[in-house]
Parts: C-alpha cells; sequence; structure tokens
C-alpha cells in the first residue's frame, strides 16, 4: 500500500508533460503576465501609485506561477511513445574513447 501511494506521489511530482504540453504552458505564460502587466500598468497610471502596480504584478506573477508549474493533466494529454531500448546488431561494435561499448 505505500509502495502504491509512493508511486502516484511520485507521478505527480516528476513533472511529465509532452511538447504540446509544453507550448501551452509557454503560450498560457506569456499571455497571463503579458495581460498583467499591462492591466498593473494601467492601473498604476490611473490611480498615481507604483506600490499598487508592483502588487498587482506580483499577482499575476503567482497566478501564472500556479497555473504552469504544477504538472496538470491537461499539459500531458499526448504523451510521445517512445522506442525500447534494443541491443546493437551482432558484428556491430561501438568505440568510444578507445573502449569498445556493447
Amino acid at each position: 500500500m505505500a509502495d502504491a501511494l509512493l508511486s502516484k506521489a511520485q507521478d505527480l511530482l516528476e513533472g511529465q508533460i509532452d511538447f504540446a504540453g509544453q507550448k501551452k504552458a509557454e503560450f498560457l505564460s506569456t499571455t497571463v503576465l503579458i495581460a498583467t502587466g499591462l492591466i498593473a500598468f494601467v492601473i498604476g497610471i490611473i490611480q498615481q501609485d507604483i506600490h499598487l502596480t508592483l502588487w498587482i504584478g506580483l499577482g499575476g506573477t503567482a497566478i501564472a506561477f500556479f497555473m504552469i508549474v504544477p504538472p496538470w493533466p491537461a499539459y500531458n494529454e499526448d504523451p510521445q511513445r517512445w522506442l525500447p531500448a534494443s541491443t546493437a546488431a551482432p558484428g556491430v561494435s561501438i568505440e568510444v574513447d578507445g573502449k569498445k561499448v556493447n
């Protein structure tokens, strides 16, 4: 039971996302940070308050952090299937730094 729980926790914390998920996360973070920056700038100009502007920017950064950093399942909808490891064909040897590698 503890092994199953540990395995689930490890899967959650590993942070595996696919290539489409990386693109989605990058677009989302850029959009959130730009929108927050513009909103903070406009409110700061209207209110003439740099402190408020910085707090709005910090809040937007925190929102972007919690939307992007955890490995949400939406970022791993199409994982790549990797080929299994195989041994080299018979009679083929690889040499690295003068040593043969199997």
